[in-house]
């Protein structure tokens, strides 16, 4: 019997990004990086939004300082078109007002420019696995800015107590695969239970539903 060699598809990212140089970089790192594949390059949000509507990718890394439509303007438009594409910044800002938008408007994760080719692509698959990454020093405003958010005095999303759990788990860092393996569940199954809490606390992506989880103190 011959064994089916195919191998697994790769991940597709679309790049926004208006320094001619960096994203040419960019997008050589990606297509000759062994499951990785580019499918497009632009130099504004209003290009990638055209491509998409014919194309979608896995990802799309972006920065937030574009010509014409901003980044955190197209974060928004993309997800609500597309709820479930994952999008991950990738910027000079590290500005507590920018880092919130972005992660507000539906950003999975945050990265500095000055980010190794290598930590991009480990964050890239960190992403497509339910992850959140963030360079460190976003990871720690990230923090302050929570911390400084007054809660309000109840908040009640009619979650389950396993939904809560999850919940907890995500905020603590686990991304799906790891949730999943903790709670001796299938990989689709811990899916199916995200969907829900995503839903019910009327969020898109990890980042936003551990904003909502700390802000409101749901776990």
């Amino acid at each position: 019997m011959i064994e089916n060699m195919s191998e697994e598809k790769p991940i597709r990212i679309l790049i926004v990004e208006d320094q001619r140089n960096l994203r040419e970089g960019l997008e050589t790192l990606i297509n000759f990086t062994p499951g990785f594949e580019c499918s497009g390059a632009f130099r504004t949000m209003e290009d990638a939004l055209h491509r998409a509507k014919h194309d979608l990718p896995d990802v799309v890394l972006t920065d937030i300082g574009l010509p014409g439509m901003s980044g955190i303007e197209g974060i928004a438009k993309l997800k609500e078109s597309y709820p479930d594409l994952l999008i991950l910044v990738l910027t000079v800002y590290d500005d507590n007002e920018k880092i919130f938008d972005a992660l507000c408007a539906g950003a999975c994760g945050y990265l500095l420019k000055q980010t190794e080719p290598s930590e991009l692509l480990k964050s890239l698959r960190e992403a497509v696995t339910g992850g959140a990454p963030m360079s460190p020093e976003v990871a720690a405003k990230v923090i302050k800015i929570f911390r400084e958010v007054r809660p309000p005095e109840k908040a009640d999303y009619d979650l389950t107590p396993h939904e809560t759990r999850l919940l907890k788990m995500l905020t603590e860092g686990y991304n799906y695969v790891s949730a999943a393996e903790k709670l001796g569940i299938s990989y689709n199954t811990l899916k199916f239970h995200v969907r829900n809490i995503y839903d019910k606390l009327q969020v898109h992506s990890q980042s936003e539903a551990v904003a909502v989880a700390m802000r409101d103190r749901l776990v």
